[in-house]
């Protein structure tokens, strides 16, 4: 049979890293192909020379058996090659149903197309709504508009970079039947994802890269997590250590928060009340769109409309205060955008520190580029940050890569209150245990830690209490030993009003009556 793709021998090169070293791979018609490999390994490198957003230095790419050059996306998409990108190429300023008509042939009217976004969603599970602006969407709202504009194209070869990192698992398994249906109509998927769960149950083939080399060949479904963990880092991932949850002092009240939308698009937030104390780790599960960002932004200082005495940071009326004034307290965050919020993409690494630290400023304003070039260099040492150095831009790093830097750098803030959105977002299973234990050892360390992720296993992996957030209300908090994963996704549809009083637990209240006394 012919292959759909097949790649002999393709090499990339930039400076100071070879990103895929004679790589070559074959994709079979109607065939789940999964590409693994750790963070840095070179899989979105090849992904965009296939799909023509990168040229290759050496190799040759078959396509359908016949020779092809690649210039540029159109051409891949001429030829039937769709892909889905980890971090989105959308126009913020457009709307959705604007943004996939870039993409598609122009003789459809902007309405044609905005009706086949609406028929593509239903039929797949997919709620997005093509008249809302880019701008106003979640992260996860974002992916499903990547998804549902690569589907539109009727692709032969579909390439998924992390397609699930912010999807619910609901959502994942709706995704899974979507993509299940497009291998028995014939298009092959190439298919890049940390979670070995899914790879095991989706794909049938898997080629795994290691420091830009293919190093093996498998059918994932003949393998467990743990061999395919060996085959990609060598090793597998260490278990977290059960702990016990003694929580200490209140650091952070959020009291009967309401907060209306600032655009039509958004979520308001009702009655939100919320504790999280020092030495415990407090997740905040829930759908993508339903009020995360709102809270976010409410917590972070970004925005400013929080009503006076609803936001308190350990002791101190924070609602109307700015992020400067909040960092001055000691809460650090880590925003779901990696690039754009979480880091400035052309500045360097070392110059991304000045986001969220200021002890580099001398006075009348200089910088000690020396030290922060120093302390740069051992976030990158420490978090296992696959960087050329500290002096490289942000947007040279793999997704991964740049989150580990992101979130190294604000757990070496010392902070008294962290707040990580997607904390593992397209991280490699080795960084990902990495990330939770570096979260764990700060929490034992006295440090309050707020979580809002939709991978359910994470939060229920490092969190000692739990929230639910839906339709922009929260839920009670339940202590982890006590939750399930039924009764989260249970709740994900704003169904705790139905809960029992043994399935709920208040914050500690003894221990917040001593803080506040």
């Amino acid at each position: 049979m012919t292959a759909r793709l097949e790649l002999t021998q393709v090499t990339k090169r930039y400076p100071g890293v070879v990103a895929n070293d004679n790589v070559s791979l074959r994709v079979e018609p109607g065939s789940i192909h999964a590409v693994l490999g750790e963070n840095g390994a070179g899989k979105s490198t090849l992904m965009k020379i296939i799909y023509g957003s990168v040229k290759p230095d050496d190799g040759a790419m078959l396509f359908n058996g016949a020779p092809v050059h690649i210039k540029n996306p159109q051409e891949a998409r001429a030829l039937g090659i769709s892909m889905v990108f980890q971090h989105f190429s959308l126009f913020d300023t457009l709307s959705v149903a604007e943004n996939v008509w870039l993409g598609l042939d122009k003789s459809l009217s902007l309405r044609e197309v905005s009706e086949s976004i609406s028929l593509k969603a239903r039929e797949y599970g997919l709620d997005v709504d093509p008249e809302r602006p880019v701008h106003s969407l979640s992260v996860g709202e974002m992916q499903r508009v990547e998804i549902i504009r690569a589907l539109l194209t009727s692709p032969q070869l579909l390439i998924l970079d992390e397609p699930t990192s912010v999807l619910t698992p609901q959502a994942v398994d709706k995704l899974f039947v979507v993509l299940r249906k497009l291998a028995a109509e014939g298009c092959s998927i190439l298919y890049i994802s940390h979670k070995l769960h899914e790879i095991r149950a989706l794909c049938d083939a898997c080629t795994v890269l290691r420091g830009g080399k293919v190093t093996g060949v498998c059918d994932p479904r003949e393998e467990s997590n743990a061999s395919l963990s060996r085959m990609m880092i060598g090793s597998e991932p260490p278990v977290l250590a059960a702990r016990e949850h003694r929580p200490g002092g209140l650091v952070l009240q959020v009291q009967q928060l309401d907060l209306p939308r600032e655009h039509p698009f958004g979520t308001d937030l009702h009655d939100l009340s919320l504790q999280v104390h020092a030495g415990e780790v407090v997740g905040i599960a829930g759908v993508s769109g339903n009020g995360q960002s709102e809270l976010l932004l409410a917590l972070s200082g970004e925005s400013r409309t929080a009503p006076v005495g609803s936001i308190e940071l350990l002791g101190t009326d924070v609602s109307r205060a700015g992020p400067g004034q909040r960092r001055k307290l000691g809460l650090h965050f880590v925003p779901e955008e990696r690039l754009g919020r979480g880091a400035v993409p052309t500045l360097s690494l070392a110059q991304n520190l000045l986001l969220s630290r200021n002890d580099a400023i001398g006075p009348l304003g200089w910088l000690r580029l020396g030290q922060l070039r120093t302390q740069a260099a051992g976030i990158i040492e420490r978090y296992k940050v696959k960087a050329n150095g500290p002096d490289a831009a942000a947007k040279s790093l793999s997704g991964g890569n740049l989150q580990k830097f992101i979130v190294g750098r604000e757990i070496e803030a010392q902070p008294r209150l962290l707040i990580v959105s997607q904390p593992t977002w397209g991280v490699d299973v080795g960084a990902a245990a990495q990330i939770r234990g570096e979260i764990l050892a700060l929490r034992d360390a006295g440090c309050a830690v707020l979580v809002v992720s939709e991978e359910l296993d994470e939060l229920f992996e490092i969190c000692d209490r739990l929230h639910v957030i839906a339709k922009g209300r929260l839920s009670p908090s339940v202590l982890r030993a006590e939750a399930s994963v039924s009764t989260i996704g249970e709740w994900m549809s704003g169904l705790w009003e139905q809960a029992t009083p043994e399935q709920t637990t208040p914050p500690h209240s003894e221990t917040t009556a001593h803080a506040q006394a």
